[in-house]
Parts: structure tokens; C-alpha cells; sequence
């Protein structure tokens, strides 16, 4: 979502909003049918069909719709389909351009110019919205906030943010933005979303290549996502734990979230004075490093990834901003991304392997998670891999293209079999948000000395004596919790399962009677023959003559 940086007034003063209403409705089967007929009608209108493999339905359309000009790109004219479907099929678009293993790079370069850019909803239905959410407890709306302002000044397909005043209670007087849902967006989510899921499926049934690419996955992955994008509430609690992660704020500052004045269809956050990030004459008028910006990027970055594990996953442009004092700030907190200490190991070995140009260690990587057949031979996959990264190795960005790099990496996944992970596309896609903006702040920027300590010092931390320490930290409470309660466990399980193998219990327990009556009898000829020993000894020693 885009803020301006010195937005136009609207409306401000005092609020005077009419009677609530719930801006919702229930869609009717035949608008789902409707909406399936625009989206065929604009796939055929595109020429979308030339996607579809040979064959007679391709031929039939193309010979039924012969008039058609499809002189412009197949990208293009995707872009536009998306663009005319609708802000769903857009924010799916923009997906999608990050992911080269499902389409073409002339293609995800195209879906990269798509923008989240909705026209705003009327003031009828912002009155509407805000007198029904802060209508509690004799408050109203316009008690809460002494100031809003109507006009708002951003907008996009979930949300649009207008700025306000509080007007009552402890923080009155702070001007804050206040971030809205779009009103009945649920239902146009729902119904495009699910068109989706048939769009996956045949795929997954047309194209050769549909089960690896694992589409339904990425639909799911998508549905989720945009799902948690409509609570305000999440996004606030996301927005809270990434201002904590970054307490010190000297690489990157979050604005102060507002709870108490904070409900799922609106988000309350602090005010802020700051800059675009992409207007670089801005910011060197205002006397910031733009080297050390752009270094400090990849720094948050690699530091939420690995030291976190939660990452801000939609860093682009729009959302990212500079504070005067050359800070980094940011917004819209409803995409955040989330690895688990697996993924964390298998990226960290994977990057310092790439950054030690050990390209058999990243082919072993890769092998031992799964993600390639087992019986993959390591010097073959490492010769391709090593065909990929070494001629970009100790390259500045501006001579880097990441989106030919991924291309050819993805043909390598190709040829041995691997599997795409559906639970890295966020950072895939924020990787490439933050190669975009370091391509526009300083192109020379060389990611690896930048990158690599940080790399480092979390290798250290996970796999010395310091990641020892820290487990047992971590696990040590757990285990002395759970090591008295394994006699009891034990019971339990056995007595829930009533299909145990008892034979081979009483079996075992047998021998191992029989064990210890062995051991037993051995210890007792043992014994009873030291004591006669023990006995001839003291007798020889006492009783014989001298």
C-alpha cells in the first residue's frame, strides 16, 4: 500500500457521519456465473488461450475468434487481463511475477509492473464504517477521533488509510493513520479465490510439468495470505512483534501501534514524517548515505530472516520509507513471512556455501532436505549449479539480474526433479523486492560483504558451543518437566493400546528374566568362591605352623 509522503487535505474537522450500515452483502449464484463469463470473455478478448497446450480447444478458440489483434506480448496482454479482472487477480499477478519456476521471465518481468492501485471507497461508506466500529459504550466515532480526514491518502484492494487525531483518553491529541477494509472485499475474495483453485487443477491436469509445480499449493499459500491481510487486528499484533525484534531502532523503525483504538476492520498506527525510499534526489537533499542505505537494507533483511525468522514479505517501494535521520520505516504489516529453524539451517548453508563458492556443499544441502531425488548424483547437480552462480560471483548488483539467475536456476530444478517449496515464495519475493530497491538506491552494492558476516555469526550461533548453550537454555526446562512423567507416559501408551504386542513384551520380558537368573547364579559362584578362597587364606595364614 502506498502513502504519500506529503499527502493533499480532504475533509478534516470534526466527524459528522451518518448512520452506520454493514456494507456487506451476499453474493447471488447467478454474479458468480456472471464473473465466471467476464473472465472467460476477457481470457479469450487477450488471446490468453495461446498458454493452453496444442491441441483442439486451442485450435477451436483460435478459429472462432480469428479477428482477434494479438500484436502486442503475451505479458503484456496478461497484465492487462489481470488488471481488468480485478484487484485479486492483480495481487495474484504480483505473485506470480516472483515466481520464474511457474512462468516465463518475459512474463514475470511483465507481472512485475503490476500495481495494487484501486480507487478509493466513498466517505458514505467510511462513515458507515467507522460509526459502526467505534459505536461502544455511549462513544461514538466522532468522540473517539477530534479529527479526520476524509479524503484518503492511499488506497488499495484490501484497505485504504485515511489520517485522524484521537480525541479522548490517554493518547488524545497523537495523530495517527488509521487503515481501513475495503467493504465487502470477503466476498469478492471468495469468489475469485475460488476460481483460483479450478484454474489450478487444470493446470495441475493440462501441463506436463503441473503436479511438481505443485499449483493447488500455491493457491492455497496465496488464499491464506490475502486471508490474513483483512485483520487488522493480526496485522497490529505482526507490526508489534516486528517493533520489538527491532527495539533499538537504529536499523529500522516501526511505528507505534495503537491497540486500545484498534478492531479487525481498522488498524490504528503512529503518524509518521518520512520519505520514499525510490526518490533518491530526496534523500540525498536530505543528506542521508545513500551506500549506507542501501547496505542497511540488506542488513534487515538478512537479520530478520535468520536472526527472526520473520521477515516483512512485501517490501516494495510503496511500503518501505526512510525516516530525515536515515532510518528505514515501513508499513502494512499484513504479509509477514515466517521460517522454522529447518529452513533457517538449510538457507544459512545454502548462502554461506554460495558466499564460499562451495557449490558442492549447496548440492548436498539440497539433497539431504529432500528437495532433490536422493539418488541424485552431488557432482552432477554441483556442476550445474556451479554453471548458474559462478559467473555472477563478487558482481555488483547493477551487473546482476536476478530474474535470468532464477530462470536458469529453475531449469536446473527441472532437469533433477527437485521440488519447489511453496513456504519459501514469500522470501523469494521479498528477496527480489530488496534487489529491486538496492538496484535503485546504489547499483554498485556488493552483496556479499554485507551479507556474510551476518551469515556467519548466525552459523556460529546455531552449530558452536554458543547454539549448545542455547538449547540447552531452551530445552532444558522441557526436559526436566517431561524426564519424571517417561515411567507414566510409558504406562499410558501401552495401556491405550490394546493392539500392543504383548507376546513379544512378555517374550522380551522373559529373557530378560532369564538374563538376570543367569547373571545372579554367576554372581553367586563368584561370591562363593572368593569366600572359600578368602577362607583357605586366612586358614594358611593362622592355623598352619611357622
Amino acid at each position: 500500500m502506498r502513502i504519500n509522503s506529503a499527502p493533499k487535505r480532504g475533509n478534516r474537522g470534526v466527524l459528522a457521519f451518518p448512520a452506520a450500515g454493514d456494507g456487506q452483502g451476499k453474493i447471488h449464484p447467478f454474479m458468480r456465473l456472471f464473473r465466471l463469463l467476464k473472465i472467460v470473455s476477457v481470457t479469450v478478448r487477450y488471446g490468453l488461450d495461446e498458454f493452453l497446450p496444442k491441441g483442439a480447444a486451442r485450435a477451436l478458440i483460435g478459429g472462432v475468434f480469428f479477428w482477434r489483434s494479438l500484436e502486442e506480448p503475451r505479458g503484456r496482454r496478461l497484465r492487462r487481463a489481470l488488471e481488468e479482472l480485478g484487484p485479486i487477480f492483480v495481487k495474484f499477478g504480483q505473485l506470480l511475477s516472483t515466481r520464474p519456476d511457474l512462468v516465463p521471465v518475459d512474463i514475470a518481468t511483465e507481472l512485475a509492473a503490476l500495481q495494487d492501485r484501486v480507487p478509493p471507497f466513498g466517505a458514505k461508506h467510511v462513515a458507515e464504517i467507522m460509526n459502526r466500529l467505534y459505536r461502544v459504550d455511549g462513544e461514538n466515532a466522532q468522540s473517539v477521533f477530534s479529527a479526520f480526514d476524509l479524503t484518503p491518502v492511499a488506497s488499495a484492494s484490501v484497505a485504504q488509510v485515511h489520517f485522524a487525531t484521537i480525541g479522548s483518553g490517554k493518547m488524545a491529541g497523537r495523530d495517527v493513520a488509521i487503515k481501513l477494509v475495503r467493504p465487502g472485499i470477503e466476498a469478492t475474495i471468495a469468489r475469485d479465490v475460488a476460481l483460483l483453485y479450478v484454474l489450478a487443477d487444470l493446470v495441475e491436469s493440462i501441463f506436463a510439468d503441473g503436479k511438481r509445480l505443485r499449483p493447488r499449493e500455491v493457491i492455497r499459500e496465496f488464499d491464506k495470505t490475502i486471508h490474513d491481510e483483512l485483520d487488522m487486528v493480526r496485522e497490529a499484533a505482526n507490526a508489534s512483534a516486528l517493533k520489538r525484534n527491532f527495539a533499538e531502532g537504529t536499523l529500522l523503525y516501526v511505528p507505534e501501534v495503537y491497540f486500545d483504538y484498534t478492531k479487525r476492520d481498522a488498524l490504528v498506527l503512529e503518524r509518521m514524517d518520512f520519505l520514499p525510499v525510490n526518490d533518491v534526489a530526496q534523500l540525498r537533499a536530505h543528506g542521508i548515505d545513500i551506500a549506507r542505505l542501501a547496505a542497511d537494507g540488506v542488513k534487515i533483511f538478512f537479520t530478520q530472516v535468520f536472526r527472526d525468522g520473520f521477515f516483512h514479505a512485501d517490501m516494495h517501494p510503496g511500503n518501505i520509507f526512510v525516516l530525515k535521520n536515515g532510518v528505514y520505516s515501513g508499513v502494512d504489516f499484513g504479509i509477514m513471512g515466517t521460517l522454522s529453524d529447518e529452513d533457517k539451517n538449510y538457507l544459512a548453508r545454502n548462502f554461506a556455501a554460495f558466499f564460499n563458492r562451495d557449490y558442492k556443499a549447496v548440492a548436498v544441502a539440497h539433497i539431504e532436505a529432500g528437495w532433490v531425488p536422493k539418488d541424485t548424483r552431488v557432482d552432477e547437480f554441483e556442476g550445474a549449479i556451479r554453471s548458474v552462480c559462478e559467473p555472477i560471483f563478487d558482481k555488483p548488483l547493477n551487473e546482476i539480474y536476478f530474474g535470468a539467475v532464477l530462470l536458469r536456476l529453475f531449469d536446473v530444478s527441472r532437469r533433477f526433479q527437485m521440488e519447489i517449496q511453496p513456504q519459501l515464495v514469500l522470501l523469494q519475493k521479498t528477496l527480489m523486492q530488496v534487489e529491486g530497491l538496492g538496484r535503485q538506491l546504489y547499483p554498485e552494492l556488493d552483496l556479499r560483504p554485507v551479507a556474510q558476516p551476518i551469515l556467519e555469526k548466525w552459523m556460529d550461533e546455531q552449530m558452536g558451543w554458543r547454539g549448545l548453550a542455547r538449547q540447552l537454555r531452551k530445552e532444558g526446562p522441557q526436559w526436566t518437566a517431561i524426564v519424571p512423567q517417561l515411567p507414566r507416559l510409558i504406562h499410558r501408551a501401552l495401556d491405550n493400546d490394546p493392539s500392543a504386542r504383548l507376546a513379544d513384551i512378555e517374550t522380551a520380558l522373559y529373557r530378560l528374566n532369564r538374563t538376570q537368573r543367569y547373571q545372579s547364579a554367576i554372581l553367586l559362584a563368584l561370591l562363593i568362591a572368593l569366600a572359600l578362597a578368602a577362607g583357605t587364606f586366612f586358614y594358611l595364614l593362622f592355623y598352619l605352623p611357622m
